[in-house]
Parts: structure tokens; sequence; C-alpha cells
């Protein structure tokens, strides 16, 4: 049964490839270097991991005989993998972009202090006073990170599907063994995120 799902989702991913060029067509013309680079970059290993995946469903269907389908499977998770890592990539980005931009908001609406204030002598011992400018500071970041993303689904919920999504090339390839349990679960993590984008199209992030 695992073995006939595994070719029907492959029959189904048949013209994923051309999808995929056609994303990175449209991606080499945006205007943000880096957007342009992750997302057409990423574009395109993801039209090689479907073209490997092609090749596969062929050799399993025996439209390609001998076909050595280890060789190809790791092939197409490289891919895979590639892309993910652009995706990440560019949500990291984004998502540092809009932290500056709701920093410099937050800026504008604080006023001042009075100089006698800025320049008062601290009545705590000097030793004390990084130990409590740092955690101020991460508390500070930690808040606007949240609030980035919280204001942000599209982006929140990418960020979250691509995180889940390593995972399964990463265990594929060896390059960090998580077991079949975690990876399932993170599969289906990916789907059901997939399903909400889906389901509510202003869920999807763009470009």
């Amino acid at each position: 049964m695992e073995a006939h799902m595994s070719l029907t989702r492959k029959l189904l991913r048949l013209g994923n490839s051309v999808e995929a060029l056609e994303a990175a067509k449209r991606a080499i013309h945006f205007s943000d270097g880096v957007l342009r680079l992750c997302l057409t970059v990423s574009h395109l290993n993801r039209a090689m991991y479907f073209a490997c995946d092609n090749i596969l469903w062929a050799g399993k269907t025996g439209l390609i005989s001998k076909l050595n389908q280890q060789k190809w499977s790791q092939r197409s998770f490289r891919y895979y993998l590639f892309a993910l890592v652009l995706h990440l990539t560019r949500d990291v980005y984004e998502l540092g972009l809009l932290m500056e931009c709701e920093a410099r908001n937050r800026a504008t609406k604080v006023s001042p202090l009075p100089v006698d204030q800025v320049y008062a002598p601290s009545s705590s011992p000097s030793p004390a006073v990084p130990n409590l400018v740092i955690p101020e500071q991460f508390r500070r970041q930690l808040h606007l990170l949240l609030t980035v993303l919280y204001n942000n689904p599209p982006l929140l919920l990418d960020l979250l599907k691509n995180s889940c999504d390593i995972f399964i090339p990463l265990d594929r390839l060896g390059i960090y063994s998580t077991g079949s349990g975690f990876v399932g679960a993170c599969g289906l993590t990916s789907s059901v995120l997939s399903i909400l984008t889906m389901i509510h199209p202003w869920l999807k992030l763009k470009p």
C-alpha cells in the first residue's frame, strides 16, 4: 500500500518541474537582490528535485530499466535540501527586514529622555551594569521577534513549514538522523500547514 501511494504521489508531481521553472523565471526579475538570488536558485533546485523524482517514478514503474534508484534518490534529496536552505535564508532575510522596520517605528514613538536623566549617575555598582543590560536587550529582541511573527502569519507559516521540511532530506541523506517517527511528524505538520495555505490563500508568503 505504501509503495502504491508513493508512486501515486510521484505521478501527481510530473508537472511540478515545469511549474518550478516558471517560478524561477518570475523570480529572476525581482528588484531585491537577495530575494532574486534565493528564490531563483531555490526554484531551479526544486525543478531538479522534481525531475529526479520523475526519473525515480519511471524506474519504479518499469519505464526505465536498471535504474540505480538509491543514487537518484540521494541526488533528488540533495536538490531538495539546497532548495529548503535557500527558502529558509529568504525567510530569515525577510524577518530581519521586518524587525528593523518595526524597531525604527518603535524608536520614533519613544520620546527622548531629558538630558539630566540620560547622564544621571547610576546608584548600582558598575560591575553589575552589563548583567542588567544584556537580559533587557535580549528580552526586547525576543519581544520584537514575536511581534513581527504575530503580525505576519504568512512568514510565520512559511518559516515553520520549511523548518519542518528540512529534517526530511537531512535524515534521508544521513546528515542528521532523527528517526522515522520524528520525520513523519515533521512531514505531517508541513502537510497541514500547506493545506492551510490552500484553504486560505492569503497565508501563502509572497512573492
